[in-house]
């Protein structure tokens, strides 16, 4: 009888064992399966991260290329003979400017030129009054502004009639205008001077202070600005 006792003891210490080992192999599993899933959930959240990058990525490229050809499409409207590597490089310069500074706008730009060059989008046009290229900038101003930008001013006609140049000019001076006066009040000032606008604007924006031809070019400029925001590829 006892001997039959220790036989069942021993047999339960060995199921005991068995199903004791049986267990710790069950819980190894499940951990490493448990660790493996979380590694898995890691990566796959690290790829969706890489994607929704490379998305976004992709997104502001797309708007950025499309901008560009937009702008392209509204120089070719005006200049037909320019060369198509210039255009590319005019449009680049609008749109990283209205990057740079979020007062602009390509439309308002775009307006701009396409105003100040009486519809000609000529590099190289020059007013009766001096000033120079797409923006139509001043040597006086022009030069002042350009050594913020960094640029080397040898001589008006080297650095204005650059487009390249102008426009990056051009596009500070106007954002520094508008920062002060607002849209409007930057056309004054680029037409009368910045004190003249500075007057309008504290008077309520009245136009008995400003001269007829004053007058029509703001209202002209903001025309042509509806109009570049119409405009469509």
């Amino acid at each position: 009888m006892a001997n039959k006792r220790d036989k069942l003891s021993d047999y339960l210490r060995k199921a005991l064992w068995i199903l004791s080992a049986l267990a710790l192999i069950i819980i190894m599993v499940a951990g490493i399966k448990y660790a493996y899933n979380r590694r898995y959930i890691r990566k796959i959240d690290e790829l969706e991260q890489v994607i929704k990058g490379m998305h976004s990525t992709m997104s502001v490229e797309s708007v950025r290329q499309y901008n560009i050809q937009r702008i392209i499409a509204i120089v070719s409207q005006y200049n037909q003979i320019m060369p198509t590597h210039l255009k590319y490089e005019i449009a680049q310069e609008i749109y990283d400017a209205c990057t740079n500074y979020t007062s602009l706008d390509p439309d308002l730009l775009c307006a701009v030129i396409t105003k100040e060059t009486n519809g000609t989008w000529n590099p190289e046009y020059i007013s009766d009054y001096g000033a120079m290229g797409l923006m139509q900038m001043t040597p006086t101003v022009g030069s002042f502004i350009a050594r913020s930008e960094h640029l080397n001013w040898i001589a008006p006609d080297e650095v204005l009639l650059n487009p390249v140049y102008n426009i990056r000019i051009g596009a500070r001076y106007l954002s520094a205008l508008i920062d002060a006066y607002d849209v409007d009040g930057a056309l004054v000032a680029r037409s009368l001077g910045e004190r003249r606008a500075a007057m309008w604007v504290k008077s309520g924006r009245s136009n008995a202070l400003l001269p007829r031809d004053t007058i029509t070019y703001l209202s002209d400029m903001l025309k042509q600005y509806d109009l570049m925001k119409g405009f469509k590829i």
